[in-house]
Formats: C-alpha cells, sequence, structure tokens
C-alpha cells in the first residue's frame, strides 16, 4: 500500500516514514508564508492563503498519486494528521481513490518509532579491537539467520575517523531511526539481538539515549584475531580509497595519535605502505578499546579467538560457542 506524505520538501527531507512518497501540498516557502500570515492575520487569512497556492495544484496532485497508486487504498499523512492531509484526503476520495489518513500523522509515528527504540529487549554485543570485522562477521551471521541489526549499514558509517570512507553520504538522524525501528519489530520475537559494540555515535548519527542504556548493559562476546589479519583487514577495507581521505582520518585523529605519528601515516600512505599506515592507526584504536573493554569485563561472557578464520568461518563459530549462553 503506498504512503503519501505532503508536507513540504524540507519536513520530508529531514525524516519521513520508511517507503514514503512526497507529494506535497506547499513547498518549503509556501508552508513559510502560511505560518506567517496565520502568525500575524489569524487562520481564515492563512487558510485562504493556502487555498491559492493549492487551487492550481490540485490536478497535479491526483496524476501524482494516479501514477503511484492505480488500484491499492493509499495511506496519507500530514505532521499531525489535520488540515494538509484532510484536504488531500477529500482531494484524492473525489478522484476516486480510497484513502487511509494516519491519525496524530507524523507526529504519532515517531512516537511510536521512539518507542521501539527504548523499548527493553535482550541483546548480545559483538566486540572486539579495531580491523577484527566485526561488521562483516555480523553480516555473515545475517546469512545463517542469525537476528542481527547492523547499526553501521543502518548508518552508512564504520564508526571511526575513516568510517565515510567508501560510504554514501548518511541519513538523517531521524531517518536512521524510523528506518531501523523498523528491523528492531521484525526481530522483536528473538530471543536476543545481535549488535555491534558500538560508542553513542556513528559518525554523524547519534543513538537514542534510551537505547544506548539498555544496550550499555548488555553482555558481550569478546573476539581476538592476530594484529597481522587484523591489519591485511583495514588495508583490504581501505586499500583503494583515495588518499587524501585517508589522510584527513589521520588528521582527525592526529592530537591522540600524536602529530609525529600522524605525519609518518601520511607518509606511508603517499608511498603506498597502507599496511604501515593501519599499524599506526591501531596504536590509537587498540588503546581507546582496550580501556573501554576493561571498564566492561563484568560483561564479557566469553572470548573466542578467530585467527585464522575468514568472515563466514568466523560467524558459524561464534554462533556455536554462544548458543548455549
Amino acid at each position: 500500500m503506498p504512503i503519501i506524505d505532503v508536507r513540504s520538501p524540507g519536513e520530508f527531507a529531514k525524516g519521513h516514514a520508511t517507503g514514503a512518497i512526497s507529494i506535497p501540498l506547499f513547498s518549503d516557502q509556501e508552508r513559510a508564508d502560511i505560518g506567517t500570515i496565520y502568525k500575524k492575520k489569524g487562520s481564515d487569512k492563512a487558510i485562504r492563503l493556502g487555498l491559492e497556492y493549492v487551487g492550481p495544484k490540485m490536478s497535479k496532485i491526483v496524476d501524482s498519486v494516479d501514477k503511484v497508486s492505480k488500484i491499492s487504498p493509499i495511506e496519507l499523512y500530514c505532521w499531525r494528521g489535520g488540515m494538509r492531509s484532510q484536504s488531500v484526503e477529500w482531494l484524492l476520495n473525489t478522484a476516486g481513490h480510497e484513502v487511509h489518513r494516519w491519525k496524530g500523522g507524523y507526529k504519532v509515528y515517531r512516537q511510536k518509532v521512539l518507542e521501539i527504540w527504548g523499548s527493553e529487549r535482550s541483546y548480545m554485543i559483538l566486540s572486539g579491537l579495531t580491523g577484527s570485522a566485526k561488521t562483516e562477521i555480523l553480516r555473515e551471521m545475517i546469512l545463517l539467520g542469525a537476528p542481527v541489526i547492523d547499526l553501521e549499514g543502518q548508518a552508512n558509517h564504520k564508526g571511526s575517523a575513516f568510517g565515510h570512507i567508501g560510504e554514501i553520504s548518511q541519513p538523517t538522524v531521524e531517518q536512521f531511526e524510523n528506518d531501523t525501528s523498523i528491523q528492531f519489530e521484525d526481530l522483536k520475537k528473538s530471543k536476543r539481538i545481535w549488535l555491534e559494540d558500538e560508542s553513542r555515535s556513528i559518525g554523524r548519527i547519534w543513538l537514542q539515549n534510551s537505547f544506548f542504556d539498555i544496550k550499555k548493559r548488555a553482555p558481550i562476546v569478546l573476539i581476538e584475531r592476530s594484529r597481522e589479519e587484523r591489519i591485511e583487514h583495514l588495508v583490504s577495507l581501505y586499500g583503494q580509497a583515495d588518499p587524501i581521505e585517508l589522510e584527513s582520518g589521520f588528521d582527525k585523529i592526529a592530537k591522540r595519535l600524536g602529530h609525529q605519528n600522524a605525519k609518518k601515516a601520511a607518509e606511508h600512505i603517499g608511498a603506498g605502505r597502507l599496511d604501515l599506515a593501519a599499524d599506526l592507526a591501531l596504536a590509537y584504536y587498540d588503546k581507546t578499546y582496550s580501556q573501554s573493554i576493561i571498564k566492561k569485563q563484568s560483561q564479557v561472557l566469553i572470548k573466542i579467538d578467530i585467527t585464522g578464520c575468514n568472515h563466514s568461518q568466523a560467524a558459524i563459530k561464534i554462533l556455536d560457542q554462544t548458543k548455549e549462553l
């Protein structure tokens, strides 16, 4: 069933129901104009201005809906389920469409999304030093039927100073929450849900406090892999990246890595020795990660050495050794 969002393009871009199609009743400027008139001259004048804007668009709105829904009923929403969606509902009903308007609109939808994020669930956290291939292993676990939510995949970011490299643009925080909430709902009957050990931020995405507070109390499965294999994995991830982007990543951690080490890393990148640059990066990330895991030592259920395993073998080994936990 098509979902039509009749809010302005700017509202839609900030966040919308997953799968919704934007067919705005007003442009961003028109919406701003109506709001200004409402404040200065009251609702009657604002409604009349709205009618002036909508009149010439009525046929185009119907045509746009016809293109996405010739037979199916249509779901429709605006911000609160008020005049915008009511007006379009009337228009589409008149044009012969069956319309289901969302009561409470997008506002109620967002409240439900945040409730889903904050729901108490049983999580299992996959942790390990940088380069252990946690994300890739979790994706293999999905193929094996394990209940996994790939937060980095949803965020289009690998979760480090280099995490944006090779990824498409990140969604807004609101859109990330909307889209990921569907996965949470799909897995709500699972005994436990696997997550990667993330910090509160994944690039520019900040995880909901209600969710993070639950996640940070969850039991941890700590994977261990040789430094050589971790360096090899990092080179495989970033080997084709733009050297300028890699140098920029080292600039971001230069203060904590040490400016001399950051300079050496840039020299290694220029010489095509990404393995040496990765080794320097691990000096910083290993220290940070080790300090973090020490604080959570009481939550570690099991340590699993996956040295010598490919991603699929590691996933099988982890699931096998944790099935009774």
